[in-house]
């Protein structure tokens, strides 16, 4: 367990170098001084443990300063006697409890951890706050195979890097979550993240929408238009489907590259944007350069940095903390909380799931939907992987008999096993221990308390 860091302000010397030696031996790690104003100085602490009568500022005062720096510290004062009233004011700015001195050090010390904990669970309340302020977590994000681990490993690699990025993959692998995930951690996280689809416009609104037109342009071009280039000037573009673009926007898009500059439609003046590109294609880019249908010197300046978004069925291990993840991010659109079957779960690891996340979360809201209650079972997921993959028809039923629920039990001993080995790993630290696994930490108390996890 991580030491409780104590600021300790006790004007009194061998009463503050009892207190400060008896805290260490506990395995504290403490901050002593004799004056409140020293302490505005000291090391950001988890608790205060404090004096109210000192020299100069008072107990109070310092216990004031400190909450406005920092809320979530926790108090314990120390008063004379005839100094109760005090401790009661102090109790109301926040204090965790006061003692009258002097006072008993292991009863010191289990309210010192009491402290810290407290501290430990307000800030990790604060952390999911703001975790639910910023959205929902992409659920491609889930997960602690080695497949999720080596995305995550280059998108902190990348994130820093200038150069274009270029993700392929499968439709529904997360790649809008790649890119997304690109541009917070990047330099750039503070401007605009604009995304298109090229897929989805025809080659005239396409190179419209990239690059913008003048007034007069074409006909019922009444006013300019900014393209997307200049909109996300000094953030990053986000073009989705890249292998759909049309040989000729290539050629203007690859002049965007490598000097930064382009022409809206319409128009003789040269424009320049900082922008950083991010691209993405369902396709194997280097088959269409083959065939001709993309530019070579465009897939070299877009293959500067470029990674490969793997499908679900190449991680089905982190099957649990995705569907996990997802029930818990559909309680707020529906108002329940879900739980599946473990047949379920079992039927799901034998599927290949051609759609990835993207069929896993569509099978999920259609099952919610026809759940008469708050479990899923077999009967709401129909279609999926009835029969084992290379299974004669003669086999028995997936989900069936005494060999299913062996599988469904395997299942839930491997998600078991893996959690407890992370948490080890983090010394008990479970927020860390969410961290890893790429789950919220309400995730991870509902896992602990389904399989049994002390």
């Amino acid at each position: 367990m991580t030491a409780t860091r104590i600021l300790l302000v006790e004007d009194e010397r061998a009463y503050r170098e009892l207190l400060e030696r008896q805290l260490a031996r506990r395995g504290h790690t403490v901050h002593a001084c004799a004056r409140a104003e020293d302490a505005l100085e000291a090391p950001e602490a988890d608790v205060l443990i404090c004096d109210i009568s000192l020299p100069g500022m008072s107990g109070l005062d310092l216990l004031r300063r400190l909450k406005e720096r920092c809320p979530t510290l926790e108090a314990i004062v120390l008063t004379g006697r005839g100094s109760v009233a005090t401790a009661v004011e102090a109790m109301g700015l926040g204090a965790y409890h006061y003692f009258e001195k002097p006072v008993k050090l292991a009863e010191l010390d289990l309210y010192v951890r009491g402290a810290a904990e407290k501290r430990r669970l307000a800030e990790e309340n604060r952390d999911l706050r703001e975790q639910l302020a910023r959205g929902p977590r992409p659920p491609a994000f889930v997960g602690s195979s080695l497949a999720v681990k080596k995305v995550r490993e280059w998108i902190a690699r990348a994130a820093g890097a200038p150069a274009p990025v270029l993700i392929e993959g499968e439709t529904g692998t997360g790649k809008d979550l790649v890119a997304r995930a690109i541009h917070e951690a990047s330099p750039r996280k503070d401007g605009p993240f604009v995304a298109i689809n090229c897929g989805a416009l025809s080659e005239t609104l396409l190179e419209n929408e990239l690059f913008g037109h003048v007034a007069g342009a074409f006909t019922g071009a009444s006013k300019e238009q900014r393209g997307l280039f200049e909109v996300a000037d000094g953030g990053t573009l986000f073009i989705d489907e890249v292998a759909e673009m049309s040989l000729e926007i290539q050629k203007k898009f690859l002049r965007v590259l490598e000097n930064g500059e382009f022409r809206r439609l319409g128009e003789a003046r040269v424009r320049t944007a900082d922008v950083r590109v991010v691209a993405a294609t369902n396709r194997v880019l280097k088959e269409r350069v083959a065939s001709g249908g993309f530019r070579e010197d465009l897939y070299y300046r877009l293959n500067v940095l470029s990674v490969r978004t793997p499908p679900l069925r190449e991680h089905l291990e982190d099957l649990p903390l995705l569907v996990e993840e997802l029930l818990e991010q559909a309680r707020a659109r529906h108002g329940r909380a879900f739980r599946v079957e473990p047949a379920v779960l079992e039927r799901f690891s034998r599927y290949d799931w051609p759609g990835n996340v993207r069929e896993l979360k569509n099978v999920l809201e259609r099952a919610m939907v026809l759940a008469p209650g708050n479990t899923i079972g077999l009967a709401q997921c129909p279609g999926l992987g009835e029969e084992p993959s290379g299974a004669g028809p003669s086999g028995p039923p997936s989900g069936a008999g005494e060999g299913a629920d062996v599988a469904s039990e395997r299942l839930e001993d491997i998600e078991r096993e893996h959690i407890r080995r992370v948490l080890e790993a983090c010394a008990g630290n479970k927020t860390l221990a969410a961290r890893r696994l790429g789950l919220s930490l309400r995730s991870l108390y509902r896992r602990l308390e389904r399989l049994g996890i002390k």
